[in-house]
């Protein structure tokens, strides 16, 4: 490949182009510090973006500027430059015919870096491309996935259990150094590795008949990798046990546990839960960076986010917030804890398990093994002159009544519900023992919570509603739907070519007022549940929704499948 032409000065290309004036050229120069590049410094300094920095470079090097998130990457040609140096370069291969590879390069004329590339993808002929820095950070981490070490590891941890039974002593437990690390770990680590890479919440380890399945939760949605060495599934299990502080001999009951451990630079808590089933032992582990979102983070529309803000310091009531597992309602409640958290409040909570660890916050862990239930701790922590309270589920009869007493008695007590809506959370309570006055008299509001897939920026397009989608638009909106623009995500490099990349928060929040009280004391279910849906602040979850389909945040198909969720 020939060397880069001498260049033209850049700075004068923008000035001529009209992106930077001379002043703001001069500046740049005596800012520069050494050994830095002006087109850097420029960026730096907010005169330009990056995008216009590589199309200035893209003409003064005659080299092609691609576009990382729509260009179609095969996992095999980036394998030709090993990770660690494509990362250390800023360079991806991204395109290959016969002898020739393209490279992308967020920064070609450096030449150092550009001859080490050369070197390590020889005999291949290396044509060169200009691609944003954050594409190919993105990208490093969407296709160096972990997937062919994991099998590659597999396949090892196989061969080096031919006989019959798994031994103990083989399994080990630690932090050995890398070459002398068992294999077992060697993988469970690169699983680890390729699930906080692809932000997954959860990873499933399941043993089938002839395969071992390993899947991974993604936006909500699970991803599979099938292996085909099935009798590894114990020598993971009992690794993993053993990290936990589980009992390995038990494997006829479900367990519970967690550990900490440090995946690329993060601290991650893992929840961990075995259950037998037919081929050995399935096992789902919850992954949790430790550290919590605050209530500005959770994406909360900020009319609804100042309304809960003033139920939140409110000195007492009971505040609801409800949903199904995985819609968010752990975060939610930590973040309101912080913003609680301060030294004036005494505040507890009973959970089970504990998912954060707060300072200054007393924490009960439920253990149902030896009589700690929510019902007994909950006694206890009245008597513990609480300000306020979180309980991590109303689960039982008892365990309502209580929290409802606490909440009359000059306690805030926060709590959730596996209800679909705001407005049957109320109801639920009654159904579950709780009269209906106590509900009245304690509870001071309900959010309900889902989690979306929000459509992917880089491919999101025009779309008409279809034949269902626009039934369903004119059985719930008044307006005509088709004066609305909608959107859905095409499929590309940076979503995976699945449409959607990351997940947004879908809130309503029900303050009761004074009829909904009385229509609760009445045990008037219906009157209820009329008067809340024609409250004024009362919006449903599927309308949120909508909002964000026509804000281009989602799609129609999502919307719908939360409506339907709903019943």
């Amino acid at each position: 490949m020939g060397r880069a032409k001498p260049r033209i000065r850049i700075g004068e290309m923008m000035i001529q182009d009209g992106i930077i004036s001379e002043e703001q050229l001069q500046l740049a120069l005596q800012q520069r510090q050494s050994g830095r590049k002006l087109g850097t410094t420029l960026v730096d300094l907010g005169f330009i973006t990056e995008a216009q920095l590589l199309s200035v470079l893209s003409r003064q090097l005659e080299l092609p500027f691609i576009d990382l998130n729509t260009m179609k990457v095969s996992d095999q040609v980036v394998q030709l430059l090993p990770e660690i140096q494509a990362r250390r370069y800023r360079a991806l291969v991204v395109a290959q015919d016969g002898d020739v590879v393209t490279v992308a390069m967020s920064d070609p004329s450096d030449l150092g870096a550009l001859d080490t590339v050369i070197t390590l993808l020889a005999p291949h002929h290396v044509e060169l491309a200009l691609a944003l820095e954050g594409q190919l950070l993105e990208s490093f981490d969407r296709l160096y996935r972990k997937t062919h070490e994991i099998a590659q590891f597999a396949e090892q941890l196989h061969e080096e259990y031919l006989d019959d039974d798994f031994e103990l002593g083989n399994i080990k437990l630690g932090h050995e150094e890398e070459e002398n690390e068992a294999t077992v770990a060697k993988l469970l680590r690169s699983l680890f590795e390729d699930a906080v890479q692809m932000g997954a919440s959860d990873i499933h380890i399941e043993p089938d008949e002839k395969v071992l399945r390993i899947r991974q939760r993604i936006d909500g949605v699970l991803h599979e990798n099938i292996l085909n060495e099935v009798r590894i599934a114990q020598a993971l299990v009992l690794r993993l046990k053993l990290v936990a502080g589980l009992d390995i001999s038990e494997r006829r009951l479900p367990q519970d546990g967690r550990f900490n451990i440090k995946v690329r630079g993060k601290e991650v808590d893992v929840r961990m839960s075995t259950m037998p089933v037919q081929n050995g032992e399935s096992v789902v582990m919850r992954l949790l960076e430790q550290g919590f979102i605050t209530l500005d983070q959770t994406g909360m529309p900020e009319e609804i986010l100042q309304r809960f803000r003033r139920q939140l310091h409110r000195p007492h009531g009971m505040i609801l917030v409800t949903g199904p597992t995985g819609s968010g309602k752990t975060t939610t409640l930590y973040g309101a804890l912080a913003e609680l958290n301060l030294p004036t409040h005494k505040i507890i909570t009973v959970e089970d398990p504990v998912e954060y660890r707060l300072p200054r916050i007393n924490q009960v862990q439920v253990n149902t093994k030896i009589g700690l239930t929510f019902s007994s701790v909950l006694r206890t922590t009245l008597r513990q002159d609480p300000d306020i309270l979180l309980v991590g589920e109303m689960r039982d009869s008892e365990t309502v009544e209580i929290g409802l007493r606490g909440a009359l008695t000059g306690h805030l007590v926060l709590t959730t519900l596996h209800t679909n809506d705001a407005i049957t959370s109320a109801l639920r309570l009654i159904d579950m023992g709780a009269p209906g006055y106590l509900v009245a008299s304690a509870v001071r509001a309900v959010v309900a919570q889902r989690l979306i897939r929000r459509l992917c920026p880089h491919c999101r397009q025009s779309a008409k509603p279809d034949e269902m989608q626009f039934s369903w638009l004119c059985s719930q909106v008044k307006e005509l739907p088709v004066e609305y623009l909608y959107y859905k995500g095409r499929g590309c490099q940076s979503c995976n070519f699945t449409g959607y990349r990351g997940r947004v928060g879908v809130y309503e929040l029900l303050e009761l007022d004074q009829p909904m009280m009385d229509a609760l004391r009445r045990n008037d279910a219906e009157g209820f549940a009329r008067i809340a849906r024609h409250s004024d602040l009362y919006r449903p979850l599927a309308m949120v929704a909508l909002d964000y389909a026509r804000q281009g945040l989602t799609s129609l198909d999502e919307v719908l499948r939360l409506a339907e969720d709903q019943g």
